[in-house]
């Protein structure tokens, strides 16, 4: 289906996400769109059972609340998930951000964090939309309205937080326990 008939959403997806032409009315309509759609239905919305990192996040200026899923192997994302709620920017910033992690490694979801984070933060220069996020591009407004950076940027922090808790249990030694007789009682050394 092409044409006046197919809504901008359907184009959106079909096409990949926003052109690299300064965004118009109907870009920022679309992406408006595209973000009401994730808010009503966020894609991801579920507990994660097997995850490995569990980040709570709260947005005290708003009372958006969120729970992070993630699970990992070999330094990959190879499932992520969110339950939570909040305003629409919140979810839909959660919902989209799943979307785009999986399948990441932990350096390039970092990375994209930091693109991202720098997206929603600051003033874009010029009228294009911002260079290597793809379809979170959608988000690229809300630097305009600081009372929502913290909720767009909510699910954001708590993927840094549970990467950089993952990393720092991936590098730590492991730690034995020590070793105990059969009776269950520690075992020290005598001078």
């Amino acid at each position: 289906m092409s044409g006046p008939a197919q809504s901008g959403l359907a184009q959106y997806e079909l096409q990949g996400g926003p052109d690299s032409a300064a965004p118009s009315a109907d870009i920022t309509s679309l992406y408006q769109e595209v973000i009401i759609d994730h808010a009503r239905r966020p894609r991801n919305f579920r507990e994660l059972q097997d995850a490995d990192q569990r980040v709570e996040a709260v947005n005290p200026l708003c009372g958006d609340q969120l729970t992070l899923y993630i699970q990992l192997a070999d330094g990959a994302i190879t499932d992520i998930a969110f339950e939570g709620n909040g305003c629409a920017i919140s979810q839909a910033s959660a919902s989209l951000m799943t979307m785009a992690m999986k399948g990441l490694q932990r350096d390039e979801a970092l990375a994209l964090f930091t693109r991202v984070h720098t997206m929603l933060t600051n003033e874009s220069e010029g009228d294009a939309p911002p260079a290597e996020v793809g379809k979170l591009a959608v988000l690229s407004g809300v630097w305009e309205y600081p009372t929502r950076v913290k909720c767009a940027t909510l699910a954001w922090q708590a993927l840094r937080s549970a990467l950089k808790d993952s990393a720092l249990k991936d590098s730590a030694p492991e730690v034995k326990p020590p070793k105990t007789t059969d009776a269950g009682t520690r075992r020290s050394r005598q001078p």
